[in-house]
């Protein structure tokens, strides 16, 4: 019996792939390494993604997306950008009911790189709708979201909830945003940088599904606010 908890997804060469290729970002080097790309990069990550999504859709039963609803296209979109380079340097995926397709979803983001192995979680371009329905729902359940801000398990693994603010925020939520300054938030994200070396290890799904449990309860806050 497979034991998907601890085992080996990636090799190496998925690492040093993305180290080559930030120094031959360009349609002719990627294109002699296709076949890499796809063995050694592409496959392992949707292969451990699904498994991911199997797992999480054990204490989550609307999570019923497969991996290609999950993960982003390796492409960059450079139409507005000032970087033309056209690969990203990582492969990415939203883990949450709707997949990639809403990402104000406070489900699980990755990103897999040779810098870091990124895990955020909450919410990251609400509407100016949501934004209100958030702080209304901060406002009317303080206690929770302070209780949930100080839990140990929660600051040890991602810190603290970060976000962009706003210039001003109607007046009911002044005062109190003078003690909770997160009212003046426009997004609620909050997230652990660990080293890529984990990307390699047989303890990386193990890994993920425990910083998963310990972001739940602000998951789960979040979610209700969104919905509020």
């Amino acid at each position: 019996m497979t034991n998907y908890y601890h085992m080996s997804y990636f090799e190496p060469d998925y690492l040093e792939f993305f180290k080559e290729l930030a120094a031959n970002n360009h349609k002719d080097w990627f294109d002699a390494n296709r076949k890499r790309y796809e063995t050694v990069v592409r496959d392992p990550f949707k292969s451990f993604i699904s498994q991911l999504i199997k797992e999480m859709s054990k204490s989550d039963p609307d999570l019923q997306i497969e991996a290609k609803d999950a993960i982003f296209r390796i492409n960059r979109d450079i139409r507005f950008s000032k970087d033309k380079t056209p690969y990203k340097l990582n492969n990415s995926a939203i883990i949450s009911p709707e997949g990639r397709k809403n990402k104000n979803n406070p489900g699980v983001y990755l990103e897999f790189g040779p810098e870091k192995l990124a895990f955020y979680g909450g919410v990251y371009m609400p509407s100016p709708a949501e934004i209100q329905k958030v702080r209304t729902y901060m406002l009317d359940h303080l206690d929770e979201l302070n209780a949930l801000l100080s839990d140990d398990e929660f600051k040890e693994s991602f810190g603290e909830v970060h976000g962009e603010k706003s210039k001003r925020i109607p007046m009911e939520f002044r005062e109190v945003a003078e003690d909770q300054p997160l009212l003046w938030n426009k997004q609620w994200y909050y997230y652990a940088h660990l080293s890529p070396d984990v990307i390699l290890s047989d303890d990386l799904m193990e890994i993920l599904l425990d910083l998963r449990k310990k972001s739940l309860p602000m998951k789960e806050f979040l979610s209700n606010a969104i919905l509020y």
